[in-house]
């Protein structure tokens, strides 16, 4: 764990000086100094005291780089396609076993029939007009529309309209995520 950057990165973000934070929480210069270099292991409390001063929550403090937020510019995001080239599927964003995707139908295509993976599903249609079938259900659902389902029940979308069909989609399994459709 590495408190102590975190603690100097948001310390020299919020143009803080050591004495500043010194004089607001009472600890000392060098105690600080060894702190931000981590070599030492403060209490809960002093951390606590640290960032009440700092204007953070404490459980930032103790996150993990890899836990903290992460960013996808929309220029940056992966982008594949399935369906021999025709459906366009924008990976935005993924933590853990949850990710969210942006998924482009042209008129007349559909996911593969009868398709099926591990997980949980919810889709927000955001264009187009599109019909989703599992099993014995399906709806027509149009832009704002919204539905799920457990994606290991066989299932499929296909846009029913004239225009391209844009759906986002947010899947959740307990495993990290292969890329599924």
């Amino acid at each position: 764990m590495d408190i102590g950057s975190t603690i100097r990165a948001v310390r020299k973000r919020k143009q803080i000086t050591i004495a500043q934070l010194s004089e607001g929480t009472g600890l000392s210069k060098g105690f600080i100094s060894n702190m931000e270099n981590n070599n030492t292991s403060p209490s809960i409390s002093t951390l606590q005291t640290v960032a009440q001063f700092l204007g953070i929550p404490l459980p930032y403090l103790l996150l993990e780089k890899n836990q903290r937020m992460g960013v996808i510019r929309k220029n940056e995001r992966e982008i594949t396609t399935h369906n021999k080239g025709k459906l366009k599927v924008e990976h935005l964003t993924s933590k853990g076993g949850l990710r969210m995707k942006r998924v482009e139908i042209p008129p007349g295509v559909s996911t593969a029939e009868g398709h099926a993976h591990q997980g949980e599903e919810v889709h927000l249609v955001l264009e187009g007009k599109v019909f989703a079938q599992q099993g014995e259900d399906s709806y027509i659902l149009e832009e704002g529309d919204s539905f799920s389902w457990n994606a290991s029940v066989p299932h499929f979308v296909k846009n029913i309209g004239d225009e391209p069909a844009v759906v986002l989609i947010a899947q959740h399994t307990d495993m990290e995520l292969e890329d599924t459709l």
